[in-house]
């Protein structure tokens, strides 16, 4: 046994998501090195439904306390950045536990997805900037986020460590369980405004978009009315709400692409992002077309894996669409090359690794 390790994740999380994957990815790839990881998280996390702000604010105390009762003889404290995780990463430090936080975006990110907090600014900056400040290692997504917190924080030890894939689970000889109208195209996920939505529902009725392939979106958000307006009035938009994470797979590896179609709102147009789809896609022997950011164009270009497209242009993802669906050869070699770079060097597998080494590094260094 390498020692007890305190994961602490006030993120409402749930199963399909990419920080579910994540966070369940990373422990169980720890925990299979012999680390005894305790997973602290909200009571509600899982549930349909998100409780309001002051439930939201009592599990956020409960779960913490919870964490200062039963955490005392932890080796390392890992934190999945939060703003009301301050607390927490002041009990570490009064304890001298080392403490890792891991950043998934600027304060952007939080402001957009919760807009009433841009209110506060200044004092959710504070929330989330002290606890970095305060931590003997970060871990990051992207070098870009790196330079972001070296920024924000100063200059301490900064690990990037992208998201990955499950390969056991995601591989090109998954079975698809439902009826879909082939060819297709598949967007699945989170149906965010920072996801292209109005892109990729654009792109569908350009007259560059073949005539005889479909688009497949999976996923629920706050675009989903514009998703199922499209779907009917447009046959070849098929829409499926949220289907099991199970299976994700199928769907993805009987298309012929994945399309990540990020738009520029948000902080990654700066610090890159990693999308979790691209890396599954990817996993499945299936090509991409991703909007030119840092992260997941450099990913595509340096593995040509896929087709890399100006962000909010609906032409050129139509054309790009288009490309992959009349050169079936050039795409199944794409998928190949995208198969072979997530087992070597992509898979979730291999991130647990990554991080187990800093955890060592830090307790062993704890312990000097």
């Amino acid at each position: 046994m390498k020692g007890q390790v305190a994961y602490l994740c006030l993120q409402a999380t749930r199963e399909g998501q990419a920080s579910y994957a994540h966070v369940h990815e990373i422990i169980g790839g720890l925990r299979r090195r012999g680390w005894q990881v305790d997973l602290f998280e909200p009571d509600y996390v899982g549930k349909e439904t998100v409780p309001g702000f002051l439930e939201r604010i009592r599990a956020f105390i409960s779960v913490q306390a919870q964490l200062w009762r039963r955490a005392h003889g932890a080796k390392a404290l890992y934190i999945r950045a939060h703003p009301a995780s301050l607390p927490t990463a002041l009990w570490a430090r009064a304890r001298r536990m080392p403490v890792v936080q891991e950043l998934n975006g600027p304060y952007e990110d939080l402001f957009i997805a919760y807009p009433w907090t841009r209110s506060f600014a200044p004092l959710f900056r504070a929330l989330i900037r002290v606890p970095l400040a305060m931590a003997d290692a970060l871990i990051v997504v992207t070098p870009q986020l790196r330079d972001w917190a070296w920024e924000v924080v100063g200059q301490k030890p900064t690990y990037v460590i992208p998201n990955g894939a499950n390969t056991k689970l995601f591989h090109p000889n998954s079975t698809v369980q439902y009826p879909l109208p082939k060819p297709y195209v598949v967007f699945f996920g989170a149906l965010a405004r920072w996801q292209g939505v109005d892109t990729l529902l654009q792109a569908v009725e350009r007259p560059e978009w073949p005539t005889e392939l479909n688009l497949v979106i999976v996923g629920d958000g706050v675009e989903r009315a514009k998703v199922q307006a499209a779907a009917t009035h447009n046959p070849k938009v098929v829409y499926m709400d949220r289907v099991p994470y199970s299976d994700v797979p199928g769907i993805i590896a009987n298309s012929i692409a994945g399309l990540s179609p990020k738009n520029g709102t948000g902080g990654h147009s700066k610090t890159g992002l990693f999308p979790l789809k691209v890396f599954e896609t990817l996993a499945c022997g299936v090509p991409v077309v991703v909007t030119d950011f840092p992260g997941q164009a450099n990913l595509v270009q340096d593995c040509a894996c896929g087709l890399v497209v100006p962000p909010e242009d609906p032409v050129a993802l139509a054309q790009a669409v288009d490309y992959l669906y009349r050169n079936p050869d050039q795409g199944a070699e794409m998928g190949f090359r995208g198969r072979k770079a997530i087992e070597q060097e992509h898979s979730w597998d291999r991130r647990a690794e990554e991080t187990a080494k800093i955890l060592t590094m830090i307790s062993h260094s704890s312990e000097a």
